[in-house]
């Protein structure tokens, strides 16, 4: 079972569920968890990384099986899906797929709703798997070097790609490299139709210099909430901005 962590218990209502992105661990909510005291928390580790290292997955629909066990597992009937990059990903496809009875809002940041295209698609699978043989096969830090120059982390200085790289060489190369073949973008399916038919609130979160993700939701025209002085990874570059966002779209939620 995918290890998790439990916060603020004895609250009740709904609990708030947390999935982070690709290298990172369910330790990145911690300042999220304490800035939201008034919510259970359920911070979760994704299958290869955490202490869920040695678990695997091996597509999006797996993951909503490990996610729906762990949930019943904690007694969790109630909750809204918090998921950044990989964790919005799989978040999306876990509310449009597996529709939880439970599931009460989604909160997407840096998700990608999927690709449209085949050719699309075969350029991502080439370009995922070329970086994970990368990560089979080369230095952690030299292959977390080169990560931390795509496009998407243009916005970040020097010093904080050289934080990242500290905090994610830690990381399991190999159980990486699974992971991020299991759930390539290419293998996602394109979730803008399910994403418009869902009943529940969700909402698109996306920091202000996310040039990517902020055109991916005025493509697809979703309700988006801009998080200030941050880029893709809004929730670590500005989580009191984050923290003031989610706590406007949970008091909407009724």
């Amino acid at each position: 079972m995918l290890a998790a962590y439990r916060h603020n218990e004895h609250h009740s209502g709904p609990w708030l569920v947390w999935l982070h992105g690709l290298l990172g661990s369910a330790d990145e909510w911690l300042p999220m968890v304490e800035l939201c005291p008034n919510f259970p928390s359920l911070r979760v580790d994704l299958p290869g990384h955490g202490l869920s290292q040695s678990i695997s997955c091996q597509s999006f629909a797996d993951f909503d099986e490990q996610l729906v066990q762990l949930l019943q597992h904690h007694g969790i009937q109630h909750y809204y899906l918090i998921g950044y990059s990989l964790g919005a990903r799989l978040a999306m496809h876990t509310a449009c797929y597996r529709q939880p009875a439970g599931l009460s809002g989604l909160v997407i940041e840096g998700g990608n709703v999927g690709l449209n295209s085949s050719s699309e698609r075969e350029s991502r699978y080439t370009n995922d798997h070329h970086w994970a043989q990368r990560f089979r096969h080369e230095p952690i830090c030299q292959v977390l070097n080169d990560w931390y120059q795509q496009p998407v982390f243009a916005h970040l200085t020097a010093s904080q790609r050289q934080q990242l790289i500290l905090l994610r060489q830690h990381n399991n190369p190999l159980a990486v490299a699974d992971m991020l073949e299991s759930t390539s973008l290419s293998k996602q399916p394109f979730l803008v139709d399910k994403l418009y038919q869902l009943t529940m609130p969700s909402r698109y979160f996306c920091g202000e210099q996310d040039q990517k993700f902020r055109s991916v939701s005025q493509q697809y025209a979703l309700p988006i909430t801009l998080i200030n002085n941050a880029g893709h990874n809004a929730h670590r570059e500005n989580p009191y901005g984050y923290a003031t966002a989610l706590h406007h779209f949970l008091s909407h939620c009724g």
